[in-house]
């Protein structure tokens, strides 16, 4: 019974299952059960489930105690299927891979759902677009995806991305089960000590309030600090030319206002974003649950469907506390992106140094920019991110000299984003393809800095790419590093959860972004969750790109509050 079996599920609760070859074609006769989360239950030994989709069935396994060791997501695989086709955009669904096959009209995928913040239930029911298919038309398109994987250029390489990216489909499944533990009186408890007292009907508190009186004072005249056109006209008034309210850029400005300005920033990005409001919404019997999404971007990383969960403030970290007698296991990936490019360029010299130290940017800084560790970093962060600006050249010119394969794989890139060209991570997840004639803006595209560094989340929104050659380059320049650096992520997220389940631990994943996992577990696992970590990365580098000098390590914390782990 091991092996590969496709499964749907049927009406009434119940379900279809087939065995299934090499092939993806059925190895044996279509069985029909009454009960979906029996007939799992009752095939521990299959080696892999194929299913439409993660998040429509998978819950439903969780929320009976039932969960399966791997999975193909159909839909999940045919998104980086039509991605390497430079098809990005199309409907995914397993009824639109089906009707490409069958050339029929393609139905489009539903808008994407929102987590429903406060509906528990909601973790329970499908969240993937796409009408359901049936078990011969699942397994006929599952087949059609294997001679597809086939016919790619680097076909071990994208087996091995769908096999991840579906491995973290689980893995997010699991996550928003679980969920972050979350103390909501520690919670109030900040609230209140940052923002005062709440006033009726809603409006600011207290602290807001008062900081607002104070800009106001410093102008002479009353001014909404919340309103960014208000403020930059009210500077103008005063002779201060502003072209935003960025904090960069108020802390060069000698004006009264600028210090409570800053203040109410702060706190209005909390108020607004983690107040009352979201722990009422969000936060419910201990547990934080936004609803983790894998390669919810299009360079892989991931995102959520609410809540905020990937820009929590330090501060309300304070209300993320272990259960008694637990702890978190937090651990940061060290110095991740140049590791990654260390790693796909095969550049020798930053291989080594890659390979030899803890931190990548001390020895850098010892090979090539006399010892000024920060020099190093911005060098570094410069060349993947395409810095033009300030020593942006001077610094790119030096890292050329020592590592040239490094900076000529990035260049590379930047070059085939201008011409208009796709570029692949190392396992194979697709660029975007370039926008249509006709198209002037730069939607998506992280702009740069003062300091040549890039905004936003350095994200790409598929369907809006800029013709500007040069903005498509840097976002290039950033995709191969930065998704290539989301595929070993997917790889070292599996080998934790592998890990912690063949030890027997009761410890769970609950917390991923980028660069960052958290673990919860009882006090007595904690050594052995941070073992296992640290052996993930380094599994999940030789996996991911062969066997290279490049060392994956982490920075890792025990702690029983998140905001202790930093």
């Amino acid at each position: 019974m091991s092996g590969r079996w496709g499964i749907v599920a049927g009406e009434g609760g119940g379900a279809e299952l087939v065995p299934l070859g090499a092939d993806g074609l059925p190895a044996g006769e279509a069985r029909r059960e009454s009960d979906l989360v029996e007939a799992v239950r009752r095939r521990p030994d299959v080696e892999r489930w194929v299913w439409r989709s993660t998040p429509a069935l998978y819950p439903r396994l969780l929320a009976a105690g039932v969960r399966v060791e791997r999975c193909y997501d159909v839909e999940a695989a045919e998104l980086l299927l039509l991605g390497h086709a430079g098809r990005l955009g199309e409907p995914r669904s397993a009824a639109a891979a089906l009707a490409r096959l069958r050339d029929a009209p393609v139905p489009p995928d539903p808008p994407p759902r929102a987590a429903e913040p406060g509906t528990q239930d909601s973790l329970f029911e499908p969240r993937s677009g796409g009408a359901d298919v049936s078990l011969t038309e699942l397994v006929e398109v599952y087949a059609d995806q294997q001679r597809r994987h086939g016919a790619t250029d680097r076909p071990g390489r994208m087996r091995l991305l769908t096999a991840s990216e579906s491995a973290g489909m689980l893995v997010a499944a699991e996550m928003n089960a679980s969920g972050l533990p979350w103390r909501a009186d520690v919670h109030r408890d900040l609230l209140h000590d940052l923002l005062g007292e709440r006033y009726a009907g809603g409006g600011e508190p207290r602290r807001l309030a008062e900081l607002a009186d104070e800009v106001s004072a410093a102008f002479g005249h009353r001014v909404r600090p919340d309103l960014a056109a208000d403020v930059v006209k009210a500077f103008a008034r005063a002779g201060v030319r502003v072209r935003s309210t960025r904090r960069w850029e108020l802390e060069k400005v000698d004006h009264p206002a600028v210090k409570p300005l800053i203040e109410y920033k702060k706190l209005y990005r909390i108020w607004t974003a983690h107040g009352w409001s979201w722990l009422q919404a969000w936060v419910h019997e201990g547990r934080f649950r936004p609803g983790f999404t894998p390669g919810g971007s299009v360079s892989g990383r991931w995102t959520t469907n609410g809540g905020g969960a990937l820009q929590i403030p330090k501060v309300i970290r304070r209300a993320v506390v272990a259960d008694p007698g637990w702890r978190l296991v937090v651990a940061d990936a060290d110095q991740m992106e140049p590791r990654v490019l260390a790693a796909i360029s095969r550049d020798r010299g930053l291989m080594e140094v890659a390979g030899s130290a803890d931190d990548l940017y001390a020895r850098l800084s010892d090979r090539a920019f006399s010892g000024d560790r920060e020099h190093a970093k911005i060098a570094l962060l410069g060349a993947v991110y395409g810095q033009t600006s300030g020593d942006g050249l001077k610094n790119l010119a030096a890292l050329r000299r020592r590592f040239p394969a490094a900076v000529a794989y990035v260049d590379d890139a930047a070059k085939a984003g201008e011409e208009g060209r796709l570029v692949r991570t190392w396992l194979g997840r697709t660029s975007p393809p370039a926008a249509g004639a006709g198209e002037d803006d730069e939607a998506g595209i992280p702009q740069e800095e003062p300091d040549g560094s890039a905004s936003g989340d350095g994200e790409f929104t598929p369907g809006y790419a800029s013709t500007n050659a040069r903005a498509r380059g840097r976002f290039t320049r950033n995709f191969v590093v930065q998704g290539s650096a989301a595929d070993w992520a997917l790889l070292m997220l599996a080998a934790l959860r592998r890990a912690m389940s063949e030890g027997g631990m009761r410890a769970e994943l609950v917390f991923f972004q980028h660069d960052e996992v958290i673990v919860h577990c009882p006090a007595e696992e904690a050594a052995a969750v941070a073992a296992a970590v640290r052996e993930a990365g380094d599994l999940a580098g030789r996996i991911t790109f062969g066997e290279t000098p490049v060392r994956f390590p982490f920075t890792t914390a025990v702690v029983e509050c998140y905001a202790d782990a930093k």
